[in-house]
């Protein structure tokens, strides 16, 4: 058995902290097209989304430092624990993680960073009460004003994945590169498999 460990948003876009865009819903329309393309040698493991489980949903954007300050790092041992039970128990040939590019939590390469001192905690509640349109428009706002930025590393959860499982394959689908991106990781999960299929 293969193993697809993949970020729950990528697949359903509500997941995302202010509500689904169209590139959202591009992508999990493609990786959902990929998923029935797979053999059947492959299962695919959508773990709860660390985000929600911390803030809920919808939430304000916040960096890597923000989410870490309330307490991520815990929720993120509570998912590695469940993956890894999984893991030891399913004993799969090939594990392969996809996350997000520029995602807090589900970083693989890339993730966003935030001063947390300067960080408005009040806006996690405020957003509860936004419409979805308000929200995408003070979303755009909250990140030009509180200098969010992208930065090479990993997000809170897969920092840990990837001390945890060294010897999996870790991938990264861009949301602003949908198209390559797609196509990069349908190249990854094909190669090793002898049979032409993914």
């Amino acid at each position: 058995m293969n193993l697809l460990i993949i970020a729950p948003c990528l697949l359903s876009p509500f997941y995302v902290y202010r509500g689904p865009k169209e590139k959202e819903y591009e992508t999990a329309r493609l990786l959902r097209e990929l998923m029935g393309d797979l053999s059947e040698d492959w299962q695919v493991l959508a773990y709860p989304c660390p985000e929600f489980e911390l803030v809920g949903w919808p939430r304000p954007p916040m960096g890597r430092e923000s989410f870490e300050r309330l307490g991520m790092r815990e929720k993120v041992q509570v998912i590695v624990d469940f993956i890894g039970r999984i893991i030891t128990e399913e004993k799969p040939e090939r594990i392969v993680f996809l996350g997000v590019k520029g995602s807090p939590t589900c970083g693989v390469f890339h993730t966003t960073s935030n001063d947390p001192d300067s960080f408005d905690y009040g806006l996690i509640p405020a957003f509860f009460y936004m419409d979805k349109e308000r929200r995408i428009e003070e979303s755009r706002k909250v990140v030009e004003g509180f200098g969010f930025q992208t930065k090479k590393g990993p997000g809170l959860l897969f920092e840990e994945l990837m001390k945890r499982f060294p010897e999996a394959e870790f991938l990264e689908f861009d949301k602003e590169r949908i198209d390559e991106s797609f196509m990069e990781i349908k190249s990854a999960l094909k190669n090793r498999d002898t049979s032409g299929k993914i």
